[in-house]
């Protein structure tokens, strides 16, 4: 299926590696023109060599903390500068550290707000004017299962997440006019490195080997396996394309089904 995306200006962020690599490429393979940001300069360089080798696409790695107001700012800049506009953007940046929330001091709680919450406003308010110029666009919000359905420990992802959706929602309405589609993607268990962490320390809690904690995992979830990014960055290259344009203000779990619930 042809997803009409040859030429459409993509900016993904967290995409030196992990489900922000995957969307990177996967746009790429599609015919976007890419800019591709992350904190990590080497391993920034190194994803976009690859991309640009496997692909042929045009890629640009742009080095950025989104935390950083002055730095979002630079991004929007530079693909402009370069590229001539803004047709699509993916909001991923990882995720806050995991902890009981009663043991987060309010810097910790002012980092979270600045990297899930704002980073997004700021690249939103950036890139939506350039959008509209163009005719149109296409926004997309990875944030995780744990919004929808929070867990123990993840409690700064899921309150900073939640005014992800809740700024998602509204700006579906706002924005529609302008042909611009904004959506929220809650991914659940996808093999990460992040993940692995994750894995690693639940284990040694609960006094498993990583082997066993994981099958245990897999076993509750429906279709019997973890996801990947790939399963991620498809749907995202769905949405992002003029075959999604009618999606819009959508918050969708993939999960292999580990989410049980009506709504």
């Amino acid at each position: 299926m042809d997803l009409q995306l040859t030429g459409r200006v993509a900016i993904v962020g967290g995409a030196s590696q992990g489900i922000g690599f995957e969307i990177a490429r996967t746009l790429a393979a599609e015919g976007a023109r890419l800019v591709m940001t992350a904190r990590r300069e080497p391993a920034l360089g190194s994803a976009a060599a690859a991309i640009r080798q496997e692909t042929g696409a045009e890629v640009l790695p742009v080095q950025a903390d989104v935390r950083r107001p002055e730095d979002s700012a630079r991004v929007v800049e530079e693909t402009v500068r370069r590229l001539g506009g803004v047709h699509i953007l993916v909001n991923n940046d990882g995720a806050p550290p995991i902890g009981r929330l009663e043991d987060f001091d309010d810097g910790a709680w002012q980092k979270a707000v600045e990297q899930n919450l704002m980073s997004v406003v700021r690249m939103v308010r950036l890139t939506a004017p350039h959008m509209r110029a163009a005719g149109g666009g296409a926004i997309v919000n990875i944030t995780g299962l744990s919004v929808i359905q929070p867990m123990v420990g993840f409690g700064l992802s899921v309150a900073t997440w939640a005014g992800v959706i809740g700024l998602a929602k509204t700006l579906s309405i706002e924005l529609a006019r302008d042909r611009i589609t904004i959506n929220t993607i809650c991914p659940g268990f996808i093999n990460t490195s992040r993940l692995e962490k994750v894995f690693r320390r639940e284990a040694e809690e609960q006094g498993l080997a990583p082997e066993e904690f994981i099958r245990r995992l897999t076993a509750d979830i429906p279709l019997g396996r973890l996801g990947t990014p790939a399963d991620i960055a498809s749907f995202v290259a769905l949405l992002v394309s003029p075959r999604g344009s009618f999606i819009t203000g959508a918050t969708v779990q993939i999960d292999g089904g580990s989410r049980r619930s009506l709504l």
